[in-house]
Parts: C-alpha cells; sequence; structure tokens
C-alpha cells in the first residue's frame, strides 16, 4: 500500500471534499463568465526586449482584465508558418512566469506559449485592488470581507486564465482546438481553473494542485505554508471562528474542487502522497470530481517538491496536440 501521511489511498480514491459549496455556485460563475466576455482586453503584444531565439518570436503579451487591470503573459510562437497548436501555462503561487529560455523546448516542437503572470504576485500583472477589509497576508482571502463576493481576488485570477486561453485562440497562427494547459501547486490549481472556465481546453497536466478543498487544510491543521493566510485570517478576524461556517462557505466560491466537474480537458494529474503543503486528500477532492478521462500519477513518498520524471510525462502527454 502506497504511503501517506493523509488518508489511507482507498479513502482518497473515494473522498468528495468537505469544504460547502455555495448554493449559487453555478449562477456565480457563469455571472463571472458573461462579465469577462464583454470585456474589451485591448490585447498588446511587444517584441521582448530580453530574448529573441533562432526559431522563435517572443513576445510581452499584456490584455486587460476584470477590475481593469493590466495582466502580463510571456507569448512564444514558432517562426514556420501555419496554425500551431498553444500551450498555456501557470505558476506557483508568490511567483512569476518564468525564464523565456524553459519555454523554447515546445516551441521547437511547434507549440505557441504563453505562460501567465498571476496578478499582484511575483510578475509583471497589476493587482488593481478595490477591496473591503484585509489586503495583507495572502492572495486566498483578499476579498473575503467584502460584502460581495465577486470581489474574491482569486475570482479575478481564475477568469485571468480563462480570457488568455480566449485570446490565445483566438490568435491567428493557434489552432484553437489544440490547446492544452499545465502548471505546478497554485499552477496546477490555475490549469485546472482555466480547463473549467474554457472547455475548449483539449489537455489538462496539474500537478499537486493548490486551492483546493479549504476546509480540509485547516481541520488537517495544516493551515500553514501556502495556506497560512487561512490561520492568520482566523487569529486576526475571527479569533473565537464564530464565522467559520461563512468564511468557508464564501472560500467554496473560488475551490477549485467545485469546478473541477465542469472540465471537459483529458486530465494528467500528479500527486506526492506524502505532501504537507498541499495534502493529498485536497488534491483528491477535485480529481475525483472530474468526469473528463483523467488518470493520476501516484508519487508514494514524494512531497511539494521536485517529481522525477514528470516534465518528460507532461511533455509527452501535450504531444499529441502536433497531430
Amino acid at each position: 500500500m502506497p504511503l501517506t501521511f493523509d488518508k489511507p489511498l482507498p479513502e482518497l480514491q473515494r473522498y468528495q471534499g468537505i469544504n460547502p459549496r455555495p448554493a449559487d455556485f453555478d449562477a456565480y460563475w457563469d455571472e463571472a463568465l458573461r462579465a469577462m466576455q464583454v470585456l474589451d482586453p485591448q490585447l498588446e503584444l511587444r517584441p521582448s526586449p530580453v530574448l529573441q531565439a533562432r526559431g522563435a518570436d517572443c513576445f510581452d503579451l499584456y490584455f486587460t482584465g476584470m477590475g481593469g487591470a493590466r495582466v502580463h503573459a510571456k507569448y512564444l510562437r514558432p517562426k514556420t508558418p501555419g496554425r500551431h497548436p498553444a500551450v498555456l501555462q501557470f505558476h506557483g503561487y508568490s511567483g512569476n512566469s518564468g525564464d523565456w529560455l524553459d519555454k523554447l523546448a515546445f516551441v521547437a516542437e511547434g507549440f505557441c506559449v504563453a505562460a501567465l503572470d498571476c496578478r499582484g504576485q511575483g510578475g509583471s500583472s497589476e493587482d488593481v485592488g478595490g477591496v473591503k477589509g484585509n489586503t495583507l497576508n495572502g492572495q486566498i482571502i483578499r476579498g473575503l470581507d467584502d460584502p460581495d463576493p465577486r470581489k474574491l481576488l482569486f475570482r479575478q485570477i481564475f477568469l485571468d486564465t480563462a480570457q488568455l486561453a480566449r485570446l490565445v485562440m483566438n490568435l491567428p497562427e493557434v489552432d484553437p482546438g489544440r490547446v492544452g494547459a499545465m502548471g505546478a501547486s497554485q499552477g496546477g490549481g490555475l490549469t485546472l481553473a482555466c480547463a473549467a472556465l474554457e472547455p475548449r481546453i483539449r489537455l489538462a497536466a496539474p500537478v499537486y494542485p493548490f486551492l483546493c478543498d479549504y476546509q480540509r487544510v485547516w481541520e488537517m491543521d495544516q493551515a500553514k505554508d501556502a495556506y497560512d493566510e487561512l490561520r492568520r485570517y482566523f487569529r486576526n478576524f475571527d479569533p473565537r471562528h464564530e464565522r467559520e461556517h461563512e468564511v468557508f462557505i464564501k472560500l467554496g466560491y473560488i475551490d477549485i474542487q467545485h469546478l473541477a466537474p465542469r472540465i471537459r480537458a483529458n486530465t494528467l494529474f500528479f500527486t506526492g502522497l506524502m505532501d504537507t503543503i498541499c495534502p493529498p486528500s485536497t488534491q483528491f477532492a477535485a480529481y475525483n470530481k472530474i468526469t473528463a478521462p483523467k488518470r493520476m500519477v501516484l508519487y508514494p513518498d514524494f512531497g511539494h517538491e521536485y517529481l522525477p520524471g514528470q516534465g518528460d510525462e507532461t511533455f509527452n502527454f501535450l504531444r499529441p496536440l502536433l497531430a
């Protein structure tokens, strides 16, 4: 039996999550997508001043997202003519889209690549603020005290992933029927959010996704590391947990497990069973709700860390988009 610090594997394979799902969850996200669709994205492609490769055109891509924020992504495309598949890349919490260089392997194979900078994190995208309440120590709780749940910052970030996907799909060099998404940790959660909100995503490869089943994280006493802001929120704003149920219901709007049933992409999911940062049960809560074709690759004695062979397997998983 594979090791796990969490539930036994047979229980994980049946686990359905405990964070409450808001009663108006579907209406909430349907309205969000309608609001996104009427935006003027003011798409802009600027040749990168950092890198121009022999086989790739490299651009800083900017668009206007929800709330008027200018959102940035690195965009690379092959110099060869024709319509190409594309892969969307999403980074870990507090990070950024990374170097240009690590995207060139995909471009060399014939992919266009778009790598998002999450707003307000380590890259070039704007966080325009505009919420009531706490704005310190974390983006999960940004907007949690605003009366309007539409102000939750991760609503805007999830929509940024879908908007980026649609903009890339509309580029003349991209075949919209051959687009995939990938990322680890926060990037894994955003991969799933993107596939849920843009159902044309054909392949999704999340690695130990973040942003799943917040109440389970809390009850496991794992509200630390990436989830530390949950603990800080309660200590500062609800020390007696008198609003605990209300808090977790509101967080349910941005819980990946509740978006997972919308996914239509073939999904390759990677999980380390000793992951203390994004506990396996929280990941299974999302995985078990995916009704599209899916496969989970388990690393029994690995945690939230480099998973040997994962990158190669993801690359091979996405290669059929080239056909």
